[in-house]
């Protein structure tokens, strides 16, 4: 089981990239991102556990149509990197590297009651499952979309 736990059929893919410069502020997409120990350099986000948000492409459109929206964006949901192509689930307290960067998913990033506010009545529960992944920096660097994400042994 261990062996199969640790199969992927290729790497993912680092798609987006949102920094939040303050509290409630509308999140800005940038081209590039360093990382320190701290987080994401021009995120007012939280050290440690999570310091990094991570949330899966794949459940982008899985979450606009359980709330009944058109079209809901990483930015929306307030989340820092959109990964594509790789379980992140799979990935739990798994270290990954995504360019320069080696984090470690702490957890599910647990939907708050803005997205009530954001999506509509049951936006809160739409995201249940599938509202993305809290990191810790394990090695800071950079990072630019298109970087490969990978599991690290």
């Amino acid at each position: 089981m261990a062996e199969l736990l640790r199969s992927f059929a290729g790497p993912g893919r680092l798609d987006w990239i949102g920094l939040r410069p303050a509290r409630l502020a509308p999140l800005v997409s940038v081209d590039r991102a360093e990382i320190t120990a701290e987080g994401l350099t021009g995120d007012h986000g939280r050290s440690g556990k999570r310091a990094v948000t991570l949330i899966q492409a794949e459940h982008l459109p899985v979450i606009a149509a359980l709330s009944g929206a058109d079209w809901i964006t990483a930015a929306d949901l307030r989340r820092n990197l959109v990964i594509s192509g790789i379980n992140l689930a799979a990935l739990r307290e798994v270290d990954l590297r995504i360019g320069e960067v080696r984090l470690r998913i702490t957890g599910p990033c647990a939907p708050c009651s803005r997205m009530e506010t954001l999506m509509g009545p049951g936006g809160y529960t739409a995201m249940r499952g599938h509202g993305g992944w809290c990191c810790t920096v394990v090695d800071g660097g950079g990072i630019s979309p298109g970087d490969a994400v990978r599991p690290e042994s």
